[in-house]
């Protein structure tokens, strides 16, 4: 007997995924809880155990690929059943065409199917609209950028429109619509260039996909949504360097070390509460700013895959100690590849720690939809001018802070990054202001 696996509700409102990776092929034979796909949604990467035992018969979808919740993903044969000839995969068939209308794109459509090539089908017109295939983060750029999904014509797979697709509409020229009796106007998308001859230097062509995609989306998405501007000023760290020091002089045998982040993040927390219109998230398509009171800090952390967001939820609500054992767990959970949907998403506010090769300054990307994002750079010792005239030797380290310039601006934003400066130079100020 043939048991058809299908695509569960991972809940959070997610209703696709992305084909990641497959653990398993046609004719491997499959434990329970034995790893069978790995899928990518908005929230998160998770790899899918087999709920039974027995031979894989089928895995529908090549990677890459999207699958829908509902959808078939595996065809087992259980163990102990009579083997069944495989049945044939039903297509639906198109209906007879109705009349031509005044239109540039033809639908089309795919199923993920096993074998290698997906088998284009037509679908119907429907009221004027028509199913479309796009992942939520290219449904949402269109959104975005004021574009009818439905009119675009997808060049992915199966048909379905990929960000590039979106963003190329969005930067045709309008054209006058032929003999339309209603002027229409529609977009003439640019015709490709042709690519140069091959040549013996080009020796892979990599696909962008799983993770990677998804930073490359979310990136683009940012870059072309929020205005960016990058305010860059100096730390003196003589105090905090003290303060850190004399806090693990009081940790217990065993007890992890606290690093310089958690006082950072609990500078951030008391200067966004003294600037809370920079807590939060813009809403572009209701032209809204939704000013948040918890504080979700989004602490960007790099693992084999590309660089992850897990957010600290409810920051202000813990202590240093406590701080730095959750940036820790998130930090080793985002290296391992296991952060859940939980550890993800909702972030308020994000920093970026660039460590020991954080460099002089950046120009760190927004994390869309917030508004302002820090990025922490190396800490190193330099000869300083004090007041007096005299050089002394001291610590400094550079913050360099992205704002949305069409929210923030620059003094609220210079005003900002100097109420962290002042907390972090002044460390018992620090712990006076710190809930």
């Amino acid at each position: 007997m043939a048991f058809e696996f299908r695509l569960p509700d991972i809940g959070e409102g997610v209703v696709e995924g992305e084909i990641v990776k497959w653990h398993v092929k046609a004719g491997d034979p499959v434990a329970i809880d034995q790893p069978m796909v790995e899928v990518m949604t908005d929230k998160a990467t998770v790899v899918i155990p087999s709920p039974r035992a027995g031979k894989v018969l089928e895995a529908r979808g090549k990677e890459g690929a999207i699958a829908k919740v509902g959808e078939i993903l595996v065809v087992i044969e259980e163990a102990g059943a009579k083997a069944e000839a495989p049945k044939a995969v039903s297509r639906p068939t198109a209906p007879p065409p109705a009349a031509p209308a005044p239109s540039m794109h033809t639908a089309v459509a795919s199923h993920a199917a096993p074998t290698p090539i997906p088998v284009p089908v037509a679908i119907p017109q429907q009221n004027g609209t028509r199913p479309v295939l796009a992942a939520p983060a290219t449904r949402r750029l269109a959104r975005e950028l004021g574009l009818d999904i439905a009119t675009l014509e997808g060049t992915g797979p199966g048909g379905r429109v990929t960000s590039e697709d979106v963003r190329r509409a969005a930067t045709a020229e309008p054209v006058a619509a032929g003999h339309d009796e209603d002027a229409r106007t529609t977009f003439a998308p640019p015709r490709p260039q042709a690519l140069p001859a091959a040549s013996s230097d080009v020796e892979e062509r990599v696909p962008i996909r799983g993770l990677r995609k998804r930073i490359y989306e979310n990136m683009a998405r940012s870059k072309q949504t929020a205005a960016h501007f990058t305010f860059v000023e100096e730390c003196d760290c003589t105090g905090l360097v003290a303060l850190r020091d004399r806090f693990n002089a009081q940790l217990k045998d065993g007890e992890e070390k606290i690093q310089y982040l958690p006082f950072i993040v609990k500078a951030v927390i008391a200067a966004l509460k003294k600037h809370p219109d920079l807590n939060g998230h813009v809403d572009d398509a209701k032209m809204e700013f939704s000013r948040r009171r918890d504080f979700h800090i989004g602490i960007a952390a790099s693992s084999e895959r590309g660089l992850i967001v897990p957010v600290v939820r409810n920051a202000d609500r813990r202590s240093v100690l406590d701080l730095s054992s959750e940036i820790k767990r998130l930090g080793d959970l985002a290296r391992a590849g296991r952060l859940g949907p939980e550890d993800l998403g909702g972030s308020t506010f994000t920093i970026t720690s660039l460590g020991k090769d954080g460099g002089i300054f950046a120009t760190p990307i927004i994390n869309y939809p917030e508004v302002a994002i820090m990025g922490v750079h190396k800490m190193s010792k330099r000869a300083m001018v004090n007041d007096d005239d005299s050089i002394t030797v001291k610590p400094m380290m550079n913050l360099s802070l992205s704002f949305d310039h069409r929210l923030v601006d620059g003094h609220v934003g210079a005003a900002f990054t100097y109420t962290v400066i002042r907390l972090l130079e002044s460390p018992d100020r620090l712990l006076m202001e710190m809930s």
